[in-house]
């Protein structure tokens, strides 16, 4: 039996940091960044030292939202329906601790969703009474048509929310969101979309898709450094979702500034070089 070949060096390892005496194969886990944003973070994380007063009074929120002006076009939103997030377990958790839900709702998970988003609605569903539907996906699937009536068939009356991964973690699959989404909003049913691994693999129109939530990590497959993630809600959601931590925005007198984004872009003193 012949050795196999070793693998050449991509040119773009030059642009990283990883090992170079390791094979990196799970970029889509915690992702990798490129030398030279790691270095705009470094001159962020100065300027930020340099003088925190001004940097989080004066900077950040013209930051962020020079941030939004180009994630906006990028996800197919608009800016201002943008709100940033630590990651995209964190968007899902944002929004299941924020909805009102009677005792005896449904949400709506499948066996191929991320276990942490699971776990999120496991957890909220014994503290409220909820019960959690898990549908069963075929695989392998022989079609999107198969994944949707999939999912369907254990919506009822009483499902409030459906939680779709974009793309399936432990098996890669692509949820025929359009389908769904349309599908469930004539029912009355929002859905929530875990787009954990969306932003940089898929394109995305997010204002077209219509979902009632969107969340995606910006640290995976868009190189951005870990801490990088949003959470999408679609206008006429936006005044029932909150920030995890509830902080000076919520009863911010400002009237220039929507209170989504007055609550998002401040939930108390972080590091924003990530996503600033």
């Amino acid at each position: 039996m012949t050795s196999a070949a070793p693998a050449s060096r991509s040119p773009f390892a030059k642009h990283f940091s990883l090992d170079p005496k390791v094979s990196y194969l799970n970029h889509g886990a915690f992702g990798a960044c490129p030398r030279v944003v790691q270095d705009a973070q470094a001159e962020l994380r100065v300027l930020l030292e340099h003088n925190p007063v001004h940097f989080f009074v004066r900077e950040l929120e013209r930051r962020l939202d020079e941030t939004r002006a180009v994630l906006g076009p990028f996800l197919g939103a608009q800016p201002d329906d943008l709100g940033f997030v630590p990651n995209a377990s964190a968007g899902v958790s944002t929004v299941l601790s924020a909805l009102e839900f009677a005792p005896g709702d449904e949400i709506v998970i499948n066996d191929h969703t991320y276990p942490a988003c699971r776990n999120a609605v496991q957890y909220w569903a014994a503290r409220r009474g909820l019960r959690a539907r898990t549908a069963k996906i075929p695989f392998p699937v022989s079609s999107p048509e198969e994944l949707t009536q999939a999912i369907l068939a254990e919506v009822t009356p009483r499902t409030k929310l459906v939680l779709l991964d974009h793309i399936t973690s432990p098996s890669g699959l692509i949820m025929p969101l359009e389908s769904l989404v349309s599908t469930l909003h004539a029912r009355d049913i929002d859905t929530l979309v875990d787009g954990a691994h969306g932003p940089g693999m898929l394109p995305l129109d997010l204002d077209r898709l219509g979902a009632a939530y969107y969340t995606g990590n910006l640290h995976k497959w868009c190189c951005a450094p870990k801490g990088a993630a949003f959470l999408w809600v679609r206008r006429d959601r936006q005044a029932l979702i909150h920030p995890l931590v509830i902080s000076h925005g919520w009863a911010a007198p400002r009237t220039d500034r929507a209170r989504f984004l007055l609550e998002f872009d401040w939930p108390g003193t972080l590091d924003p070089s990530a996503i600033s």
